[in-house]
């Protein structure tokens, strides 16, 4: 990528191709939860998260390799890389105990509250500013989750309800890295070394916890498992979140992560018809009003002209 590539706005509009990416990682990200429930049986959560990042570190280093990325060179990012690969592992250590006590559905809204996390920060830390309409949005944001949380429903108990929590918390913690790769030195760090950072601490993080969990595998996972597994490994963390980082630094923070709002769309629907969760009215209610929120947060802005789009090259493996 060229230097005139790196020093373009991040705050511009999204480009077609880069919508289209994000379509293509919402509907990725929509099912991956899914893809951890239907592991489950094989493979504990802990272990699941650790085979998924060491799965992770070899298509990483690969995409690296093809692509000329120095993963090695000083570039000042080496403080910045830890604590994201810190938060990274902590993120998904709350987010697959989240997933053993909760149903999908509710997991994949209220994940992907990181967007309300990502625009306050934005607001806080890079100094993106919000309009009125945005911060409605993210109120309506809240007032679902709040009400998917406090409303009591039948097919929810004390249980389910701490899964919820734990999965906000990683929401929470998604929305940290996001922050930490616009606002550090990692901005300027290729997607791939971004990721790799974020990977490579994460395993001795996930395994450690497995450890401390007492998680074992009982029997030698089945083959819908394995390959759900190579589906986490593979292509969400080996590619779908290295062209997220891409994105992210070439793209407005905030822009960007509201735009996640289709995600719990396709995941309800997708776990409604693959896990047959039950969708009540409460539920159905809260999650219209996160999606509803996150679309008022990323609501379009009059068009600007742009430069020629660089995610052409960021995306090339």
């Amino acid at each position: 990528m060229s230097s005139n590539q790196l020093n373009l706005p991040a705050g511009r509009p999204l480009s077609p191709s880069a919508v289209a990416l994000m379509l293509m990682l919402c509907l990725s990200w929509g099912f991956n939860q899914i893809a951890v429930k239907l592991a489950l049986p094989d493979i504990p959560p802990m272990l699941q998260a650790t085979f998924r990042s060491a799965g992770a570190l070899p298509v990483l280093l690969l995409i690296a390799w093809l692509r000329g990325v120095k993963l090695f060179e000083r570039d000042g990012t080496l403080g910045a890389g830890l604590f994201a690969g810190a938060v990274f592992g902590i993120e998904f250590m709350l987010i697959y105990s989240g997933l053993l006590l909760t149903s999908a559905s509710r997991a994949v809204v209220f994940l992907y509250t990181a967007p309300f996390f990502v625009a306050l920060g934005s607001y806080q830390f890079l100094g993106e500013r919000l309009t009125a309409s945005q911060w409605g949005g993210l109120a309506l944001s809240f007032a679902g989750v709040a009400l998917a949380i406090g409303v009591p429903q039948a097919d929810v108990d004390a249980r389910v309800l701490l899964g919820d929590i734990l999965i906000v918390c990683g929401g929470a913690l998604w929305a940290a890295t996001t922050i930490v790769a616009k606002a550090t030195a990692l901005r300027t760090a290729p997607p791939e070394k971004v990721m790799v950072y974020q990977v490579t601490l994460s395993i001795p993080i996930l395994a450690l916890a497995a450890w401390m969990s007492g998680e074992t595998l009982v029997r030698v996972p089945g083959p819908l498992a394995l390959s759900l597994l190579a589906y986490q490994a593979v292509w969400v963390v080996g590619l779908t979140f290295t062209i997220w980082f891409g994105l992210v630094r070439a793209y407005s923070a905030s822009k960007l992560s509201a735009f996640t709002f289709i995600t719990p769309l396709f995941g309800v629907v997708a776990s409604y018809f693959i896990m047959h969760d039950a969708l009540t009215l409460a539920f159905g209610a809260a999650a219209l009003l996160v999606i509803a929120g996150l679309f008022l947060v990323n609501r379009p802005r009059p068009l600007t002209p742009v430069p020629a789009d660089p995610l052409l090259n960021v995306t090339k493996t």
